[in-house]
């Protein structure tokens, strides 16, 4: 996701090639993100701190990280390399950016030997939005409101979920503990294993998220975008 808040622009977790190790991307490949004030990274398996990814942007941007990943980013290339533990935050610009827990898997597999605790974000500025990276439920979601905007994962790269990951019946309920005035599901119909076949599990997690959302949290309104395209917050 690219965000603009009050004229900070943040990249978060870019995937920028037309593959990721052993996955493969539907639809066009991203245009350049420009001009970024700091690329936020919310844990480092492949198909989110994906290093040829990372190394199309300017070495100099500065990286916000899980704890315990910086000595890596400034290993292959990015100086400006900085990390936050849960209940830390940084300032960019006008914009606070603060860590918050995430339940997911900290090494970096299938290779690479380093671990750092997985978190998720949420920035203050002219709006306050939470982007959750990849994470399972956890109870201090309730603590996260008041929030403008929730953006949500609600599937991943297979037809299966691991453990840690919201689908979008969990996804659902962490908008129903967090109620954002807008849930954005994310990270689905983007990448997918060779030779797997395309189905419903690649298409449809989203709208199972909307129906469930206005079941569970009738308060949320919920956005559905399909990468690439984007969605701008009402006052």
């Amino acid at each position: 996701m690219l965000l603009e808040l009050g004229g900070v622009r943040l990249l978060t977790d870019p995937v920028l090639r037309r593959s990721v190790v052993h996955l493969r991307r539907h639809g066009p490949v991203p245009e350049s993100p420009g001009r970024l004030d700091a690329v936020l990274l919310s844990h480092l398996h492949h198909d989110h701190a994906h290093l040829p990814s990372l190394r199309l942007l300017d070495r100099r941007v500065r990286v916000l990280a899980p704890r315990g990943a910086g000595a890596w980013l400034r290993r292959v290339g990015f100086p400006h390399a900085e990390e936050l533990a849960p209940g830390e935050a940084a300032a960019v610009g006008n914009v606070e950016v603060a860590a918050v827990p995430a339940l997911h898997d900290d090494r970096r597999q299938p290779v690479g030997g380093v671990r750092a605790k997985p978190i998720g974000f949420v920035l203050s500025g002219e709006r306050r939005i939470y982007f959750a990276g990849d994470t399972d439920l956890f109870d201090e979601m309730a603590q996260l409101a008041p929030l403008d905007a929730a953006l949500l994962p609600v599937a991943g790269w297979g037809p299966k979920l691991g453990p840690g990951h919201l689908d979008p019946e969990r996804a659902a309920r962490a908008a129903a503990m967090m109620r954002p005035r807008l849930a954005v599901p994310i990270h689905w119909g983007t990448l997918s294993p060779r030779r797997t076949k395309l189905g419903a599990w690649f298409s449809d997690p989203p709208h199972a998220f909307a129906s469930q959302v206005a079941e569970l949290a009738p308060g949320v309104e919920v956005r559905v975008i399909s990468p690439g395209e984007s969605v701008e917050l009402s006052a």
